[in-house]
């Protein structure tokens, strides 16, 4: 209860001083994310999430402004090892929910239009701090529209709304670890959503 009253007074005293509340309320006990325990990351989630959205929609990505209505994947985010050791919390549109909610290991194709939100939260390990991570996206296009890349098309809204600019191969030179399973590594299977 103390920390929900401190919480209500700091965003209100921030909101009088002109800013928004930021993450630095987002508190972390353990510098490394592996050490964290589902609790804790629990937690910092609950204290995170609203401003991860107000950071990702300050830009006018489509994806940012409705990612959070579609299919969540996982219990909670996670940390995987991939995307700078961050926490992890995945979302499916209605295209890719189903196919993607099996978490196949061979064989999978996912349907075009299919779109992947990757929400991602950064442990500051000098500060003690959760602070909103890029939001990654894959779209799957038409055959043959990305050959490159196996049709999917990979983008990044960071922490400020802005989509980050790099080269396709950044994000497919990994995903191509997944090829089996259509370019997809999926959240850790102790937090998976069954289907």
């Amino acid at each position: 209860m103390k920390r929900q009253l401190f919480a209500a007074a700091t965003l209100a005293a921030s909101l009088m001083m002109g800013q928004t509340a930021v993450a630095s309320d987002c508190k972390v006990d353990v510098e490394d994310p592996f050490d964290l325990e589902a609790a804790a990351i629990s937690e910092i989630y609950d204290c995170i999430k609203a401003e991860m959205v107000e950071n990702y929609t300050k830009g006018d990505n489509e994806v940012a402004a409705t990612y959070r209505d579609w299919t969540v994947t996982s219990t909670r985010p996670a940390v995987a090892g991939a995307h700078g050791n961050r926490l992890l919390q995945t979302f499916a549109n209605d295209v890719a929910a189903e196919q993607y909610l099996k978490f196949a290991d061979e064989g999978v194709v996912m349907p075009v239009g299919s779109v992947l939100a990757k929400e991602s939260i950064t442990i500051s390990k000098k500060k003690k701090k959760a602070k909103t991570g890029p939001l990654f996206i894959m779209t799957k296009g038409e055959a043959g529209s990305a050959p490159e890349a196996a049709d999917w098309v990979y983008s990044v809204v960071q922490p400020n709304g802005k989509m980050m600019k790099f080269k396709q191969s950044f994000c497919h030179d990994c995903h191509v670890s997944w090829e089996a399973q259509d370019m997809l590594a999926y959240p850790l299977e102790e937090v998976r959503v069954s289907n």
